[in-house]
């Protein structure tokens, strides 16, 4: 008896012990395969993703808005080289950004979304079938889209000549790693012209103007310098609406939370208020005028220097202090070449801006307004040039 007793919690305890001995070895595989996984290299100083293996996509929904670009999540896949770090371009708002070239020939930009950049995919066709209907110079175009499982592709026509805040803060391209919006890996990045920088706002309003124009108007809530893409004639082409969202025009709010960049925002976010409205894209439009203007960064603290002592101040303050000294030519970008620069333009161009960032968002112009206001700026220098040769 107490022998068969003895041999039965023997083998129990022989068996409880292969259960903990094939646990243990599982566990250990795991973490090993973890250990193991190459890594990829970083994008703008951030981690970029693993590439995608093309026989985890099955594709369940795809869409092209231009007949001559079909697209197919097959044709991204082999277009990326399966979503190679290597070909990203940007990291945008939701998601990475690859340069791609379809087989169609032409070149676009793919952006794949995170997982929660959409609530889900009802959401996700609302979105599309209102950014589909988007056409203005000034936007960027969207092409298509690919949906497979959780994964969600975006397509947009590619813009040469890269974001704006490279073609402002940077003066030639690092050799990092890093790429960007361009046609070349490493573009000589010239300083601006004035002439230029205000094409380019005027751009940006006229986008933001047909956006807050539509039907269910549409705020952007993130509009900053890197969300303005330039193409090889340097024109304006708002991107990024991973943060838009449409509004019923019978309400003055949208229903959703607040969003944006530091530095961009408005006071009024600052304050409390949690819905957002257009005024805040007029807001971030008039920080982008002073950023443009002057090569500051909104973001950035800038040494201010009074008569009792100096402090450190971001770029609003210190513009506001620098306009009420009058000393308009003084806060331009030390890059700009000063021929074809005119004070009576300069002066009318930091009015509009200081117009848009009024502390008060129901005394701020509307983006239609604002169009109106930034072709004064273009007729001061005519003003000028008038009065310099009648004299």
């Amino acid at each position: 008896m107490k022998s068969s007793v003895l041999q039965a919690v023997v083998a129990a305890t022989a068996s409880f012990s292969v259960v903990i001995l094939i646990f243990i070895c599982i566990l250990l595989l795991c973490l090993s395969r973890r250990k193991t996984r190459p890594h990829h290299p970083a994008a703008r100083g951030l981690q970029a993703p693993a590439a995608t293996e093309l026989s985890s996509i099955t594709v369940d929904e795809s869409a092209s808005f231009d007949d001559s670009h079909p697209i197919s999540m097959a044709d991204l896949l082999v277009a990326t080289k399966q979503f190679s770090p290597d070909l990203i371009v940007g990291d945008g708002g939701f998601g990475w950004v690859y340069k791609a070239h379809l087989s169609s020939g032409v070149t676009v930009a793919v952006k794949k979304l995170s997982p929660d950049a959409f609530q889900g995919f009802r959401e996700f066709r609302a979105e599309m079938e209102t950014l589909r209907k988007l056409q203005h110079p000034n936007i960027v175009k969207l092409l298509g889209y690919c949906v497979s499982n959780t994964d969600r592709v975006l397509v947009y026509e590619f813009i040469e000549k890269g974001s704006l805040d490279l073609w402002l803060h940077d003066t030639s391209m690092e050799s990092d790693g890093a790429t960007t919006w361009t046609s070349q890996a490493f573009e000589k990045f010239v300083p601006l012209s004035w002439a230029t920088r205000v094409k380019i706002i005027q751009g940006v309003a006229s986008g933001l103007a047909y956006l807050h124009g539509l039907p269910k108007p549409i705020i952007h809530r993130d509009i900053k310098a890197s969300n303005v893409l330039l193409d090889r004639n340097f024109e304006a082409h708002i991107a990024d609406f991973g943060l838009a969202r449409r509004i019923d025009p019978s309400h003055t709010h949208v229903s959703t939370q607040v969003a944006g960049t530091m530095g961009y925002m408005p006071p009024e976010y600052k304050a409390g208020l949690t819905l957002a409205t257009v005024m805040a894209d007029v807001y971030s439009f008039g920080i982008l005028m002073f950023e443009v203007a002057t090569g500051q960064q909104p973001n950035l603290p800038i040494r201010m220097h009074d008569d009792k002592d100096s402090k450190e101040v971001l770029l609003i303050e210190w513009a506001r202090s620098m306009l009420s000294k009058e000393k308009e030519m003084e806060m331009i970008d030390a890059a700009i070449p000063r021929e074809g620069l005119y004070e009576a333009q300069v002066k009318e161009y930091f009015r509009v801006a200081t117009l848009c960032t009024n502390e008060c968002n129901k005394k701020r112009p509307s983006m239609t307004e604002v169009v109106d206001l930034l072709i004064r700026v273009s007729s001061s220098s005519t003003i000028r040039q008038d009065s310099d040769g009648s004299g």
